[in-house]
């Protein structure tokens, strides 16, 4: 009896190890390329890499020989590095960066006019136009080291993980013929949805038209015209080297667009709790918020001043991880509204000190911002409004006082303001009034902190945690060797097939016959008919 017991124990776990392994399958070490971009794209990048370790999996990152971030992490990842000589690339060069924003803050004091948008348009296109030649020598270099392509070719990657802003990953992917997934939110023509998914200018803002999905009819010209511009600076400037390395290095007939709708799986930095509503395809995963945690304990030095900020609390303040700081004038002003309200300040600051600082502001060269902005004293993150922090804030529920300073940062922000969750200043003509009355309101308004906490609790109400929804789609697109059941067959399109303007052409000139037979005839039945009377009469 005891003998049948046991066998019929062992049947039925049989039976249900049956029954459940497939509700939840595993990828044992896969073999992964990365192959990233530096700076803050880096710093999410690194997210995913870290959490792809712990599950198992073997990373090798593909980074340049002249990366400000990316370094040898052996515990972490294997490098291959591309030689490059002299120039670091603009997209990874705080310094570049920095004079941008100072050019850009310069246009912006003259005030919203035509030709100031006309400037402010060129600073940011060749800013971008010299990120995407660095890009160019990249790519080159890489694929004219034939030796570095056989090893990566030997290597026999399950999975290319890649950011596509600059295109050495969609390419080497094509080139290796490796299943796909992009870690995204730009690609060289900008957002990353314009391209793959459809985009009705009605109610989808354009990148930098600082709109909302609610738009007047006049703020649906600005969008229209706003998004044929940045079409233009795309097919006409930043498309055209790409292209001409597709060509030469992965066949006559492909382009950098088709190259990149190649993707299996695009993880999107963004979530619906931020983004707009919009269309979306079956391939896209939006993952905004993934790299958010749970604070944790503040190190003796951050903690013994949070503190003391007894029941007023502090305001956390940092522009991101490559400004630094701004100019002395502007850091003047906004020391000076620090020192007027009744929190304390943790400000990450890199740069010339201001002799104005106040007693109750603490300066840093690195903050925990994370965990600053988790501790239940935080009252207000004054931010550039870059994506990770305005994740941060929103995981948390820290309302924002805005500081944008180039790009989609307006964008940005503006998303968190129009849901009430965040007010924003003019950085270019900031004066002490501007930033304390903006501080005050934010903090002592509940409004502001009840609309962020309210997308805060959306944002944490979904079946799994972004980071679990990212790292199964990686695995889903190793374990199936791809995912082309998801990928929309529309990138081998022509334009005038996608938008069937040939299918057009063809039914007017259909109708146009068919009009014109029926005019032939029935002017020979009137003809016929005319002849009958005359006969008659």
């Amino acid at each position: 009896m005891e003998h049948f017991r046991w066998k019929s124990n062992l049947l039925l776990a049989c039976i249900l190890g049956l029954t459940i392994a497939p509700s939840f399958p595993k990828t044992h070490g896969a073999n992964i390329l990365i192959v990233p971009i530096d700076g803050s794209h880096w710093i999410n990048m690194r997210v995913l890499i870290e959490e792809l370790r712990l599950h198992g999996h073997n990373m090798t990152v593909l980074r340049s020989s002249t990366a400000w971030y990316i370094k040898e992490e052996l515990d972490l990842y294997q490098s291959l590095v591309v030689q490059l000589h002299g120039n670091k690339g603009v997209v990874e060069d705080p310094g570049a960066i920095q004079g941008l924003i100072q050019k850009s803050l310069a246009v912006s004091k003259s005030g919203l006019t035509l030709w100031s948008f006309i400037q402010l348009q060129v600073e940011l296109t060749s800013f971008l136009l010299d990120g995407h030649l660095w890009a160019k020598q990249f790519i080159t270099t890489l694929f004219e080291n034939k030796e570095l392509l056989k090893r990566l070719a030997d290597a026999k990657f399950d999975i290319i993980l890649a950011d596509p802003a600059l295109c050495a990953g969609p390419m080497l992917g094509y080139y290796l013929n490796v299943p796909l997934v992009y870690n995204v939110r730009w690609i060289p023509s900008g957002e990353a949805h314009f391209l793959a998914a459809p985009s009705p200018l009605s109610y989808v803002p354009g990148i930098g038209s600082r709109l909302t999905d609610k738009m007047t009819f006049h703020q649906r010209i600005q969008n229209v015209l706003q998004s044929l511009l940045q079409s233009s600076i795309s097919g006409f400037l930043i498309h055209p080297p790409y292209n001409k390395l597709c060509r030469q290095y992965l066949g006559r007939d492909t382009d950098i667009n088709s190259i990149l709708l190649r993707a299996d799986v695009w993880l999107m930095r963004v979530d619906f709790t931020f983004e707009f509503p919009r269309p979306i395809m079956p391939n896209f995963v939006h993952i905004g918020g993934f790299q958010c945690k749970p604070p944790k304990p503040l190190s003796v030095q951050f903690q013994e001043f949070v503190e003391t900020s007894g029941e007023h609390g502090i305001v956390v303040m940092s522009l991101g991880t490559l400004v630094n700081s701004l100019s002395l004038d502007i850091t003047m002003e906004i020391a000076e509204a620090f020192a007027q309200i009744p929190q304390k300040v943790i400000w990450r600051h890199d740069g010339a000190i201001p002799p104005n600082i106040g007693n109750n502001t603490l300066l840093a060269k690195w903050i925990p911002q994370n965990d600053l902005l988790g501790h239940p004293k935080t009252r207000a993150f004054v931010s550039h409004g870059g994506t990770n922090g305005v994740y941060e804030a929103i995981y948390h529920g820290v309302p924002i006082v805005g500081l944008p300073l180039f790009y989609d940062q307006f964008d940005n922000l503006l998303r968190l303001e129009s849901r009430g969750a965040a007010k924003v200043v003019d950085v270019a003509t900031l004066q002490t009034s501007d930033l304390r009355r903006a501080l005050n309101d934010v903090i002592n308004n509940s409004k502001y902190r009840q609309n962020m906490r309210r997308l805060s609790a959306l944002h944490r109400d979904q079946p799994e945690t972004p980071m679990d929804r990212a790292i199964f789609w990686i695995e889903y697109i190793a374990r199936h060797k791809g995912a082309v059941h998801l990928r929309s067959e529309f990138y081998r399109l022509p334009w005038y097939a996608y938008y069937c303007v040939d299918v057009i052409i063809f039914l007017a000139l259909v109708s146009l016959a068919t009009m014109m037979l029926i005019a032939q005839i029935l002017k020979k039945f009137y003809n016929m008919i005319l002849k009958t009377k005359e006969k008659l009469l």
